[in-house]
């Protein structure tokens, strides 16, 4: 019997072909010949079978050609129900960032030159009086992100000294990166003190020495111990480090500038509280609760922020001109309170009422369902994500869809505008927690493109 893949055509014969000819016309000859080269390496590798016409060819090579060329990193539709999700870039920008970043992205900017003096400036000026005013902090410094900003803070104070940490703070954070491999990247040596549950000021009180940099507290965002626990207040440990002469380093994480507790969301602290504890230099980061983009924000005394600018390793984390655009633009948002929670994507998505979202789940249940798709309203449970409010399960609401969960979450994450949902109890659950009310017509539409026969 012949082996039907013995007549499997060339790549030469199909880059001739005129569908596939007409690829060439709008993409380099080059890309068309892998994409046709990655075509006959399947059907040669595929079982035995009919073979293919000049038709299912071209449309074999098209899709592999727009495969090729769709980028890695795709705008998605977050409808987990976790707001601040690291795997989908936690927060969203405000308006006003994003329209920031295009003015400076645009053409060039004052990003190291004083306009006023008409001499070289500094970067590290730009977002630095925002951030004294709405923290009161002395001083502050922005770095690329908040282990960046650690490791900076302890390479500056305890580079060949040691840290004295409690066992309990010594936490996992996303993609299996562990606090204290973070901080010996800094040159400090860690001193590990009380228990993984109970820690004391004696604890530390005991391990200080000639040999002490630094302190360092670090904020269990990402998680929350209960029972029979023990820690010591953040403003106790700042007198004890003042009474050895020592820094406090406070890794605070979150971000938050508001209280959000009028919307249910209790326990986690301002960065104005972080500062006002007394603790020499605060850090946490730009894009969880405060909402903007990547960056760690370093605060504090402004000896020590001036000490950490003058560090070599400064330069190896410093941020760009966008990233500092981005976060000016959000920090302004905070000067009105009320203009922020509404503005800032993060916290309009946690402070949204339920109701609403409701109402948004029954217009779009009716509107599939004049599209032919099934589904239907359900009450869900969203997370705040990004490490903060690791406790709290905000009420949300979510579109069960009917059918094949598996099938239609593939299609969904495969369509032109990807949808990545959980699946529950065999249901595909779209959480609109995280999805803003712009977006629901695109939702709809892609909901309608993954159910498609």
């Amino acid at each position: 019997m012949n082996d039907p893949r013995r007549a499997l055509p060339s790549v030469h014969v199909l880059l001739e072909q005129d569908g596939v000819r007409a690829l060439a016309e709008r993409v380099p000859r080059g890309v068309v010949a892998d994409a046709v080269r990655a075509a006959v390496g399947a059907a040669r590798a595929a079982p035995e079978g009919a073979p293919m016409s000049s038709a299912a060819w071209v449309a074999d090579i098209t899709a592999r050609l727009a495969s090729s060329e769709r980028p890695t990193l795709q705008p998605v539709l977050n409808a987990t129900g976790v707001v601040l999700h690291t795997n989908l870039g936690r927060a969203p920008l405000a308006a006003a960032a994003i329209n920031a970043i295009a003015d400076v992205a645009r053409g060039f900017s004052s990003l190291e030159y004083d306009l006023t003096t008409g001499t070289r400036g500094s970067r590290h000026v730009h977002c630095a009086a925002l951030l004294r005013e709405l923290t009161g902090a002395e001083d502050a410094l922005v770095v690329n992100n908040c282990a960046a900003a650690l490791v900076l803070a302890l390479n500056t104070v305890a580079d060949g000294k040691e840290a004295v940490v409690s066992r309990g703070e010594l936490v996992e954070i996303g993609g299996s990166f562990r606090v204290p491999d973070i901080m010996a990247r800094s040159g400090a040596r860690l001193v590990e003190v009380g228990t993984t549950n109970r820690t004391h000021a004696d604890d530390f009180r005991r391990a200080l020495s000639p040999r002490t940099g630094a302190i360092v507290a670090v904020h269990r965002s990402n998680f929350t111990v209960e029972g029979f626990v023990a820690a010591v207040p953040l403003r106790d440990l700042a007198a004890l480090a003042d009474g050895a002469g020592v820094p406090l380093l406070h890794d605070f994480g979150s971000g938050l500038l508001l209280d959000l507790a009028p919307w249910g969301l209790h326990g986690e602290p301002t960065a104005r509280d972080a500062v006002a504890t007394g603790a020499s230099l605060v850090m946490m980061s730009g894009d969880k609760l405060l909402g903007g983009p990547q960056a760690g924000i370093i605060l504090g005394r402004a000896a020590l922020v001036d000490a950490l600018r003058r560090n070599p390793l400064a330069r190896a984390l410093r941020v760009d001109k966008l990233t500092l655009a981005a976060l000016h633009a959000t920090l302004q948002l905070y000067r009105e309170p009320a203009r922020a929670v509404r503005e800032v994507p993060a916290l309009a998505m946690l402070t949204v009422a339920v109701d609403v979202l409701r109402a948004r789940a029954d217009a779009l249940v009716a509107l599939l369902a004049a599209r032919g798709v099934t589904a239907r309203v359900m009450a869900s449970e969203a997370t705040v994500g990004g490490g903060a409010f690791p406790s709290a399960r905000i009420p949300s609401c979510a579109l069960a869809l009917a059918g094949d969960a598996t099938r239609h979450d593939r299609a969904l994450r495969d369509g032109a505008l990807p949808v990545v949902g959980r699946i529950a109890d065999g249901t595909l659950l779209l959480d609109l927690r995280g999805i803003p009310h712009a977006e629901d017509a695109r939702l709809a539409a892609a909901m309608c493109e993954a159910c498609a026969p």
